[in-house]
């Protein structure tokens, strides 16, 4: 039978309370970080942005190594591999839903077996791997298409073969490390400590904004590589950015603190609760909450914990958490409200993912058909220069990096003063504006891409390789509002996933952001491949052909804006139902956000964890 609760050895229990009591009375973090040998740290040499500074380093140069691969893929398929525009798209969304995805089973390890520490060493030895690998696959003519007179051979089956190979090698790589370098990063933070937490407010901001600042490097200078000096170069950079990025992680591991396990198997709770509910699904629910199943403040306190309170939501999960009468099993516990809550949560968190799946839709549009529309173009900025279709990626990148500052700077400091909330806005208020602005973008999109389709019929241009007489300057409007989308949106989904996650779960609840991107990148493999397939019955022309002078693309654009359109009322809807984590970290003290007449009320308490 299935327990919800394993109670620990007496004498574990009170070494833990000794040790934590004397970590209190001196300069020790107050949550239970240890170094990498287990043995408790001292606040004022470890952690905050003194250790963060080098895993902010890490993300850009990791960052630049990635996009520099990312962002131009579709052009090195068209022209070196030679596929057609829907299988290079889709192959492209494949890989980096891929990519995306993979991070749900490293985050499992991270949480469930050897921390975040080590399942990141261990996956980023994955990822230099599949770099090099794809560096020797583009640098090797053997291991390339040959071309003789300008007319190049069809890739070779060996040749797809190793090329994928090296991409998918990336993918799992990048599945052990995308979710734990963030978390890792934000754990160097004490929530204990009411300045760090503080400092722990701007931390997804500037984590994001380093991540950018790599993209920007990758979309500016690695793109005009691949496209003028060669694939084996352009490649062969990012990945000696990866390896700088390796150095200058392991660099800062004396600083470093690490967040000890406090469950041995934290997602179990995930199957124990509704497991428990329908076991009891017959027994009544008690008038009032507290005759719920709950242990006292102390044994959270003793033990590290925090303690969540109870909420109105999905009540028949509760019923795990019935009292039986005497005569019930006494081996077999009932679960406790916080536990019945962790899995509230996680059930609250899928209906917000939900709704996020069209919004990553539409950013797979960046490294994919944008730049496709962008080759049919006029790009040049000189008789002897033109800007390579995938660089006008790099103006997403620079928007947000204008952006984040005047966020965190501005935005937040007013809209706090006005709000009271010590993020300005909730969490969701910020997702639902990233939306908004998306929206707009993919309405620019579309009626772009309908001037483009009237100055084809004008001019009649009819060739696949003919340049619209059109700059492709006209572009910038939808990247750089999707850029200034993605400062509300992507660090909004990063920091909710990891804030409103169940406590011992938070690199399983960063797993919702990257899920979402992976699942986003297929619903767009999906969507191209079958509107290709009903747009080309009874010998029609299909809306995304390789001929993209002859197709419809604005028509594609245009249900994208229908559907982003829909899915934005339904954010609304279902951030309407969701109610913010509520936990008891001392006595009647109880940190959460709540809504009232549409006002945002907080109730912070200085050791209350920040929502």
């Amino acid at each position: 039978m299935i327990s919800c609760f394993n109670p620990q050895s007496k004498l574990k229990k009170q070494i833990y309370i000794s040790d934590l009591m004397e970590a209190k009375g001196s300069a020790y973090t107050q949550d239970g970080t240890v170094d990498l040998r287990g043995r408790p740290v001292l606040a004022s040499k470890t952690g905050k942005w003194r250790a963060c500074a080098f895993l902010v380093g890490y993300e850009a140069f990791e960052r630049m190594a990635f996009y520099g691969v990312a962002s131009n893929l579709v052009n090195y398929l068209t022209t070196q591999l030679h596929q057609d525009t829907i299988s290079s798209v889709r192959d492209v969304n494949n890989w980096s839903g891929s990519v995306w995805i993979t991070p749900i089973l490293g985050a499992y390890i991270a949480d469930t077996y050897i921390g975040r520490f080590w399942t990141f060493t261990v996956s980023l030895l994955v990822y230099v791997m599949g770099m090099v690998l794809l560096t020797a696959v583009v640098s090797l003519k053997s291991l390339k298409p040959s071309c003789t007179d300008g007319f190049c051979n069809k890739a070779t089956a060996s040749q797809i073969s190793f090329f994928y190979l090296s991409l998918y090698i990336i993918a799992i790589g990048a599945g052990g490390t995308k979710p734990t370098i963030s978390t890792f990063g934000a754990d160097q933070f004490d929530d204990f400590n009411p300045h760090e937490k503080e400092l722990k407010v701007s931390f997804f901001n500037w984590w994001m904004f380093s991540s950018f600042l790599g993209a920007l490097l990758a979309t500016l200078g690695l793109v005009y590589i691949q496209d003028n000096l060669g694939w084996g170069l352009g490649y062969g950079i990012p990945t000696v950015a990866l390896l700088l990025s390796v150095f200058i992680f392991y660099l800062g591991t004396p600083m470093y603190r690490h967040k000890v396990r406090k469950s041995k198997s934290p997602a179990t709770d995930l199957i124990r609760v509704p497991i428990a509910a329908f076991k009891n699904r017959k027994l009544q629910l008690p008038n009032n909450p507290s005759e719920l199943h709950e242990f006292e403040l102390q044994h959270y306190t003793s033990s590290g914990k925090r303690q969540v309170q109870h909420t109105p939501i999905f009540r028949f999960l509760d019923k795990a958490a019935i009292i039986k009468d005497a005569s019930s099993d006494v081996s077999r516990p009932p679960c406790t409200v916080t536990q019945v809550e962790g899995a509230k949560l996680v059930l609250g968190m899928i209906l917000i993912w939900v709704v996020t799946l069209v919004p990553n839709t539409i950013w797979a549009q960046i490294n994919t058909l944008f730049v496709k529309q962008g080759t049919t173009l006029d790009r040049s900025l000189s008789p002897t220069f033109q800007i390579p279709a995938a660089s006008l990626g790099s103006f997403v990148t620079l928007s947000m990096l204008l952006s984040v500052p005047m966020y965190d700077r501005y935005f937040v400091p007013f809209m706090r003063r006005r709000t009271g909330n010590s993020r300005g806005i909730t969490l969701l208020q910020r997702l639902g504006i990233g939306f908004v602005i998306q929206v707009i973008a993919t309405a620019a999109a579309y009626v772009v891409e309908v001037r483009r389709m009237h100055v084809i019929r004008e001019n009649h241009v009819v060739g696949a390789k003919e340049i619209v007489p059109m700059s492709i300057f006209w572009l910038l409007p939808q990247y750089v509002l999707l850029g200034i989308a993605d400062v509300f949106n992507a660090i909004g989904l990063l920091e909710f996933f990891y804030d409103q996650s169940p406590e011992d779960m938070q690199s399983l609840g960063t797993t919702f952001f990257t899920s979402g991107v992976g699942v986003g990148n297929f619903m767009n493999s999906f969507l191209v491949t079958m509107v290709d397939k009903v747009t080309r019955r009874d010998g029609g022309k299909s809306w995304i052909g390789n001929n993209l002078n002859e197709s419809h693309l604005d028509y594609y654009y245009g249900f994208l804006l229908v559907i982003s359109t829909l899915n934005l009322v339904a954010f609304l809807w279902a951030s309407s139902k969701y109610i913010y984590k509520k936990e008891v970290t001392e006595a009647k003290e109880v940190v959460y956000h709540h809504q009232t007449e549409g006002k945002v009320v907080i109730d912070r308490s200085p050791l209350g964890l920040q929502v």
